[in-house]
């Protein structure tokens, strides 16, 4: 067929769409959002920026065969573009992070002026364009300044990381109301055991050492947020990751795994003490608790932040194991969404829950472009199953206040690189052009079709 006679590609209509575009039964107000990181997507590291070094260029530095986030999205220099592009898709709300050797290169001391300024454009467009800013205070991308001090595992680092937060605070917390913390601490702690995240410095045994910290430093930022302005809402985002038995033999297993490395936080944030598991685990590696910590941590959460994406199955000797048939994402992650409703609800029979928003929630597909269409079924309809496993956990007495897609844009999967795609809209890797997804398309209507 010549090219004057190809058939045009029909656009993007939710007539017919394959995954049905409905309203959910959610609470009157319900946000529905999507999310980015600020390292994943902003670039602009250049020295006219002002912007400081964080761990991740060391990280690449000595990694030369990874991509980096040196231009990324190049968020820095196209926000308004990709604020108009939420726009379009509808969005009520936006979840970003402050990159903090942005805003404080050195980590403490002298503010960058066109850091500061950038936020301050970011948040004026958001408003302006009637979307809501939920900022994260970190979200990984530590000064490697204070890397050199010992990172996170100087506990001189969270009380750094609240006169940072105070700082925001006094800059955004006029126009900023909701305020995010720390994201996904038990991620942060990996860099700190594995290599494969930033610092990458294998360290086991600091383990519960950085934890400790990370809950302070999110008790900190709290304090220094609200001492601003009490009003402002201030809560954490954790990923979550249930841990269920293979079989009845493995309960044990399974439960150990969760308060290890999930319910430390949850229990610490809401109940004011860690699991026996992680107090043993303390006290092998001599980490000791501070006269007024666990206070200073369970201090009133305004919300939780819920990442999720997968859930893991554990044998009795505590091995993780596939399930037989099972689909997976592009990075390995099993796609089922029951499992989501099910951890929500354990959730609130366990603990005392503030309102939840789920802050990311996405799955890294292969896309299929076909001239200016990109079409991502499986992520559409990724999306659509767990917005009905949300719902399911709402019906079941869940306080969930929105729902936040990841990602945005496809961005630097941290050391996976450009290659797993989790955007609701394409970026293309030579012209970063935006192109919404057939899923972008998609969540706008559903949006719509939910007021």
């Amino acid at each position: 067929m010549s090219p004057s006679n190809k058939k045009p590609i029909r656009p993007w209509c939710a007539v017919h769409s394959p995954v049905p575009v409905r309203k959910y039964n959610f609470r009157p107000g319900f946000l529905f959002g999507a999310a980015t990181s600020a390292y994943q997507i902003e670039g602009g590291i250049e020295a006219q920026t002002g912007r400081g070094e964080s761990i991740w260029e060391r990280y690449f530095a000595a990694r030369p065969h990874l991509d980096t986030g040196a231009i990324a999205c190049d968020h820095y220099h196209r926000m308004p573009e990709d604020v108009q592009l939420m726009k379009r898709l509808g969005l009520k709300a936006y979840r970003f992070s402050v990159a903090w050797p942005r805003v404080i290169p050195q980590g403490t001391g002298a503010l960058n002026d066109k850091g500061v300024d950038f936020y301050k454009r970011l948040v004026d467009e958001l408003l302006n364009n009637g979307i809501e800013p939920f900022l994260t205070g970190y979200h990984w991308d530590l000064p490697q300044a204070l890397e050199e001090k010992g990172g996170w595992t100087n506990r001189e680092t969270a009380k750094h990381f609240g006169d940072y937060m105070h700082i925001l605070a006094e800059k955004l917390g006029d126009r900023v109301q909701h305020w995010g913390t720390l994201n996904e601490p038990e991620v942060i702690v990996g860099g700190y055991l594995y290599d494969g995240l930033a610092p990458g410095r294998k360290e086991q045994h600091m383990r519960t050492a950085v934890a400790h910290n990370l809950m302070l430093a999110h008790g900190y930022g709290a304090q220094a947020v609200r001492a601003v302005n009490p009003n402002l809402t201030v809560g954490c985002t954790l990923n979550l990751v249930p841990i269920e038995p293979a079989n009845k033999h493995a309960h044990k297993a399974a439960r150990r795994h969760w308060q290890s490395n999930y319910s430390l936080y949850l229990d610490a944030m809401l109940k004011g003490k860690y699991p026996k598991v992680v107090l043993d685990e303390m006290e092998h590696n001599g980490i000791k608790i501070e006269s007024g910590d666990m206070a200073l941590i369970n201090q009133k959460l305004d919300y939780l932040g819920v990442n999720w994406y997968l859930r893991m199955v554990m044998n009795r000797r505590g091995r993780i194991i596939q399930m037989p048939a099972a689909d997976f994402t592009q990075v390995g992650w099993e796609i089922n969404a029951a499992p989501f409703t099910r951890m929500l609800v354990a959730m609130n029979d366990e603990y005392k829950l503030p309102p939840i928003y789920v802050t990311e929630n996405g799955a890294a597909i292969p896309d299929k472009i076909e001239g200016e269409r990109v079409h991502d079924l499986v992520r559409m309809s990724y999306i659509h199953d767990h917005l009905n496993a949300l719902e399911n956990a709402v019906a079941r007495g869940v306080d969930v206040r929105g729902y936040f897609a990841w990602s945005l844009m496809d961005n630097l999967e941290w050391s996976g690189g450009y290659q797993f795609t989790f955007g609701i809209v394409h970026v293309d890797r030579q012209t970063l052009n935006r192109t919404i997804k057939d899923s972008g398309y998609w969540y706008r209507d559903m949006i719509a079709a939910n007021g």
